[in-house]
């Protein structure tokens, strides 16, 4: 795996990203297949955390990938409030327990693995791979591929429909945009990493919405909160090595 890292960084970034789509996908059809939510999922999700993990500490690559302390004022980030304002998006219209105490174990431990990988992959390996020619278009990447990512839950058997599934493409995308400002700014994505994994996993215990108009305004607001914290941190937050 060293080898392929020395040689392009971009396409060990590709790599992972493939490898984690189709083995997350398998994991979810099988888990189907049996009967109970993640149960497959899951150990794929921890083993796949857990070599990604050891390859970055044995290779020292921690700093690299924003796995240290966020550089910068909390106060110029605005204390991160509009990632806790997010992360109170699965409760808008109440709370609900979606599964069997068992699958939501498995389903939280899942999405807490799963916030850790994507973080890591779409704003760690790729963001850093494309940087190197230009940081505005590893922005836009990063961003339009994570929300792009998304559409496997169309494939996977998660049962997602078109417009949910759709709608959080959407939104994802402008997440993806506020997450890799946080990292760009910062240098760290340990903020990106607990967003994105608590936001996942409470979606286990946040009722659906009852209607279409409710699904299409709540996406909304869920990407005009993150567009808006994005474009804030890009304007406002300055640094040394800003070339934006």
């Amino acid at each position: 795996m060293k080898k392929v890292y020395e040689k392009s960084e971009l396409w060990f970034a590709l790599a992972w990203i493939i490898a984690y789509c189709v083995l997350a996908s398998v994991g979810d059809n099988l888990s189907n297949d049996i009967g109970i939510l993640k149960a497959v999922t899951l150990p794929i999700l921890i083993a796949l955390s857990v070599i990604l993990y050891l390859f970055i500490k044995k290779n020292g690559l921690g700093e690299k990938y924003g796995l240290c302390k966020p550089q910068g004022s909390a106060s110029k980030m605005l204390y991160y409030i509009p990632l806790i304002i997010l992360l109170t998006a699965n409760f808008w219209f109440g709370f609900n327990m979606n599964a069997s105490p068992l699958e939501t174990v498995l389903y939280v431990l899942s999405m807490l693995c799963v916030g850790f990988l994507e973080e890591m992959i779409f704003r760690g390996f790729l963001f850093q791979a494309m940087a190197k020619n230009g940081a505005k278009s590893a922005i836009v990447v990063s961003s339009v591929t994570f929300g792009i990512g998304h559409i496997i839950n169309l494939m996977n058997g998660s049962g997602a429909e078109l417009l949910p599934n759709l709608l959080q493409v959407v939104y994802a995308v402008a997440v993806g945009f506020a997450f890799v400002m946080i990292y760009y700014k910062t240098k760290s994505l340990l903020m990106c990493i607990a967003t994105h994994s608590l936001f996942n996993a409470a979606s286990a215990f946040g009722a659906e919405a009852a209607t279409t108009t409710q699904t299409i305004i709540s996406a909304a607001l869920i990407a005009f909160i993150a567009a808006a914290y994005a474009v804030y941190i890009a304007v406002m937050v300055k640094d040394k090595e800003d070339i934006l």
